[in-house]
């Protein structure tokens, strides 16, 4: 073999391992693709929707409302799977799920994102500290919060889901679209 040959072979070997060990560090620390395996979020996600997760915002700021998480669900749960839910009640408030809404500290959300009301009741409840409760965007067909009789607490964060990336018919970045519904004047 001549030595262009050599050199040809040793330089793509070389930058072959460099491109997995950086895809290894990337997949570990920083940035993740999920596959959607359950109709919990819809509609906001749909089943075998491929998702993008930021692996690291946690370990700079706190989880927010609308946030859409990955995470391990308590010990309670018994599952073997990670789990993807939208971020609903924060340390110290009141969450009640009441009249097909849900509540925080009396005040009603607007979700957009629902395709249907509440059909059950909960609460009130107070997240404790370091927890939060997480619910699915399919409300009625979800096994989140509302029935774990345990708290997510935020040790069990993997990370923050932040754009579906396919198919690309679903190409979006994930909003938390959650707000306060000012219209109840409440």
């Amino acid at each position: 073999m001549n030595r262009a040959i050599r050199d040809f072979v040793k330089e793509t070997v070389s930058v072959v391992l460099i491109a997995f060990v950086l895809a290894m560090i990337l997949r570990t620390f920083v940035i993740e693709g999920r596959i959607i395996p359950t109709g919990s979020m819809l509609p906001t996600l749909q089943l075998q929707d491929r998702v993008l997760v930021n692996k690291f915002i946690y370990r700079f700021k706190e989880p927010q409302r609308g946030d859409i998480v990955v995470f391990r669900p308590p010990d309670a749960i018994n599952a073997n799977e990670d789990y993807i839910k939208r971020v609903i009640g924060l340390p110290g408030e009141k969450v009640e799920m009441k009249n097909g809404r849900v509540y925080i500290n009396d005040k009603p959300l607007n979700e957009p994102y629902l395709a249907e009301n509440l059909d059950y009741e909960y609460g009130p409840v107070i997240v404790p500290e370091d927890c939060l409760l997480v619910l699915g965007d399919n409300r009625n067909h979800s096994f989140d919060s509302h029935m774990w009789n345990a708290w997510l607490t935020k040790d069990r964060l993997k990370g923050k889901a932040f754009m579906v990336y396919w198919p690309v018919s679903h190409l979006h970045l994930l909003e938390r679209g959650v707000s306060f519904d000012e219209n109840t004047g409440n």
